[in-house]
């Protein structure tokens, strides 16, 4: 009997930590589990007393007066030496942004139903509308060969367009002119234009998105809505945002662009403003613009304003016609003709009212900058590469079933096929990342974190299909010309890895360090702890968040293990695709092995984890996998869980569960710490590997997905402009593709009767003699003779490449 109560004992324990209940609910729990040992089972009093005195400590350390004398006071003197110091653009940092679905992943107990209870995103009548409208029409307007090689710009008749039907305005409030639409309806404009042409899309992405129009939204006075919002939203003002600065880039608190506080005489009268001098590039519409947001650092040595010199960053609206106000000869980012370009000032006076959101505003900008950024990275880049990949990848599926090589369709060889699963793949991810990401904007979120990890991910993915479109066209792909669908997205990949934060810096850095301190439950609070001028208020703060550590950290350590042990058969998942609960427990698996890692990390490394970036990108990379696998298992729930679609979903999450698993082993591998790294993965792999790539018979049958007329293939390619039109060669690849495959039987029976002698055909005879030698012996009749003939037309348009006159 005792050894039952010890075993029961012991089960409450493993149960009361496994749920990472509270100092209390375990003190609650045990001596709960006293009263009932103690009356029910003759237990040896030793044991009964032993067991009474270690409730006894819990109690003390229950107690905050005397946990907080004795040991929280002097962990708490001890901390404050050790902890690093933070500056104050890292403590803006920490307030900035939501932290959301990504949080759940990071704190290794991601619920479910919470995900799946998340509203559908859905654009509203008025969006759809607008899409199937005035974007529809815009899109067979563009000739992006005459933009790019002959104007240089975009023509007089989309400009007019654009401002005739309010592109300039899409977010901006009703009340000023603007359609107010949704991040969705934003994010879905922004994905249908790119692949027809960069230059237009990036033009009203940008704004749309970080700059004059959002942070006035968001910040200005009310004075400043009323003087540039209605003018914005129709085009009357062209604004431009200058944050980039030659000697500044990824590092952009770092800006030597700077004002003075200045008192001037004007008119016989003191005025007090702001002396400004930049030096700024990279600058998308600064070209034509006629407003430029600035941002710079602000001093105030004579004190005209306070007894505060250095008042930090800030942002200002300053007129281009402004004295001094110098705009520089046009960028060419690859090709690329989205007015794009230099701007300088020296010794520009501005008056106060120019800061955006007012004199209060000052030294805010760091922080306006970094909210804004929060979401409007969520939307545009995102969005473009989301559409450029969904683009190529339809195209890539039909002209792969199109084109022909030793005699059959070249996406039926095995090393084709491979590349067009990854791209179907990298689609299906790409757009569940974007769509879940714009509904947590239309939410009312910031989320800093997760747009970070689709900015970062989703642009690599896009230009990752991008390269293997080019493989599998071959030539066709590298012939530049009007029929070339794709080396404008080749060329121009890279920009969208540059920019709002360049890729190397969101995966080495950004990703994980701006996790660490958003997501994680205790992190942020002793940092900020450590830094409270407030004595008293900086113990309490230390004193809650160190011992909520110590009780998450001993959970994840019994947790993740269990789950490892199990495979995840621990978790809950009712409610959830029959065949997909592998992987919702494979991913609750992950999540806690995540983070037992990362503060077995944090523990170990402490100060020195800034500087391992591998490690920080390996653990943001974990982290960015299993959000975008969520956001995988989200599409598929909102769509209905339409059985076609598994053999792409089933794809899509092995690679990216088995990705997971090898950067932990990475991560093991290249653990500073020899012994640290082995304890870790005894713990997080005690059986070994679990995933395995998918195999090729699943890539096959992804690839048949893509290259057949099939409900997941019209999935994949909605929002794609796919009017039979001039100009629009994936159109016209589109509406080519089902009559080609409508001919095949009709070819299979040509060849048939040539191999059962029914029909002599000599190998240098042309097809369309074939044809007609078929149609003779009445191999086939008059009408599929035409019916080869439109095929075969098709065909060699589909095949052809442009060319030109000598140079």
């Amino acid at each position: 009997m005792t050894q039952l109560w010890v075993l029961l004992f012991i089960i409450t324990v493993i149960f009361l930590i496994y749920k990472n209940a509270s100092l209390y609910v375990f003190t609650i729990g045990l001596a709960a589990f006293g009263v009932l040992a103690s009356h029910f089972s003759p237990i040896n009093p030793n044991i009964i007393i032993g067991f009474w005195l270690a409730l006894a400590a819990l109690l003390f350390f229950n107690t905050p007066i005397i946990r907080y004398q004795l040991f929280s006071r002097r962990l708490f003197k001890l901390y404050k030496k050790l902890a690093p110091s933070i500056s104050q653009s890292e403590k803006e940092t920490l307030e900035i942004g939501d932290p959301w679905w990504e949080a759940e992943l990071f704190r290794g107990r991601p619920d479910w139903s919470r995900l799946h209870n998340y509203p559908i995103p859905q654009l509203s009548a008025e969006e759809r509308a607008f899409i199937e409208g005035p974007v529809e029409e815009l899109c067979g307007l563009i000739d992006d060969w005459n933009i790019t090689h002959t104007l240089h710009d975009l023509p007089p008749t989309i400009w007019d367009f654009l401002k005739t039907h309010g592109f300039f305005g899409l977010v901006l409030p009703k009340a000023y002119g603007g359609k107010e639409f949704s991040a969705l309806a934003h994010s879905e404009i922004i994905a249908k234009l790119t692949p027809r042409s960069i230059s237009v899309a990036s033009t009203i992405a940008v704004l749309n998105s970080l700059g004059p129009g959002e942070l006035i939204m968001q910040y200005g006075t009310q004075a400043q809505k009323d003087q540039y919002l209605t003018k914005l939203a129709c085009g009357e003002e062209i604004p431009c945002f200058a944050l980039t600065n030659p000697e500044a880039g990824s590092d952009a608190t770092a800006i030597p662009d700077y004002g003075v506080i200045t008192a001037k005489q004007i008119n016989g009268q003191e005025i007090i403003g702001i002396t400004l001098n930049w030096n700024k590039r990279y600058i998308t519409l600064a070209p034509i613009a006629t407003v430029l947001g600035l941002a710079f650092k602000l001093y105030d040595p004579n004190h005209l304003l306070s007894h505060v010199t250095d008042r930090g960053i800030t942002c200002a609206l300053i007129p281009i016609n402004t004295k001094g106000v110098t705009i520089g000869r046009r960028h060419l980012p690859l090709s690329a003709v989205f007015q794009n370009g230099p701007t300088q000032g020296n010794d520009v006076f501005i008056p106060l009212d120019y800061i955006i959101g007012g004199a209060e505003k000052i030294g805010h900008g760091w922080q306006m900058l970094m909210e804004c950024l929060a979401t409007g990275r969520a939307i545009s880049l995102p969005s473009s590469s989301a559409g450029t990949t969904k683009a190529v990848t339809i195209a890539s599926g039909a002209y792969a079933r199109i084109r022909q090589q030793f005699g059959l369709p070249i996406g039926y060889f095995e090393g084709v096929e491979v590349l067009l699963a990854r791209m179907a793949g990298n689609t299906y991810v790409s757009e569940a990342a974007r769509i879940m990401t714009a509904s947590a904007v239309d939410a009312g979120l910031k989320p800093a974190i997760a747009s970070a990890i689709v900015k970062y991910h989703v642009t690599e993915q896009c230009r990752k299909t991008v390269n293997d479109a080019m493989d599998i066209h071959g030539g066709k792909g590298i012939c530049i010309g009007p029929r070339n669908y794709l080396a404008r997205n080749y060329q121009c990949a890279p920009i969208s890895i540059t920019v709002e934060g360049a890729n190397i810096l969101t995966r080495n850095v950004i990703i994980f360090s701006q996790s660490l301190m958003g997501c994680h439950p205790y992190l942020a609070s002793l940092v900020k702890a450590a830094d409270n001028k407030n004595y008293k208020e900086g113990l309490t703060q230390f004193d809650k968040a160190f011992f909520g550590y110590v009780g998450y950290f001993i959970s994840n350590l019994l947790r993740a293990p269990l789950l490892a042990l199990t495979q995840g058969y621990l978790i809950y998942t009712r409610g959830t695709h029959r065949k997909l609960q592998r992987y919702y427990r494979r991913i609750n698996r992950y999540c806690s092995a995540f983070a037992l890692v990362t503060d077995i990390t944090v523990i170990t490394l402490g100060k020195q984890l800034k500087r391992r970036e591998q490690i920080c990108a390996r653990l943001g990379d974990i982290l960015s996998l299993l959000y975008l696998s969520s956001c995988v298992l989200k599409r598929f729930n909102d769509e209905g869980e339409p059985v076609e679609d598994l053999p792409l979903i089933n794809f899509v999450l092995q690679d990216m569960l088995y990705q997971v698993e090898q950067r932990f082993i990475s991560l093991f591998n290249n653990f500073p710490h020899r012994w640290t790294s082995r304890f870790m993965r005894a713990l997080i792999m005690p059986l070994g590997s679990a995933m395995r790539e998918p195999s090729d018979k699943l890539k096959e049958k992804v690839a048949n997905l893509l290259m057949s007329a099939t409900s997941t293939r019209d999935r994949l390619a909605k929002g794609v402009y796919l009017a039979d039109v001039p100009n629009n060669p994936i159109g016209q690849l589109e509406a080519a593709l089902p009559v080609i495959i409508a001919a095949e039987p009709l070819y299979q029976r040509i060849h048939a009767a040539q191999k059962e002698g029914r029909l002599e055909l000599e190998d240098a005879m042309s097809i369309e003699h074939q044809f007609q030698i078929a149609l003779r012996e009445s191999i086939i009749t008059d009408d599929e003779y035409q019916q080869l003939l439109q095929a075969r037309e098709l065909y060699l348009e589909i095949i052809a490449v442009d060319d030109f006159e000598k140079m």
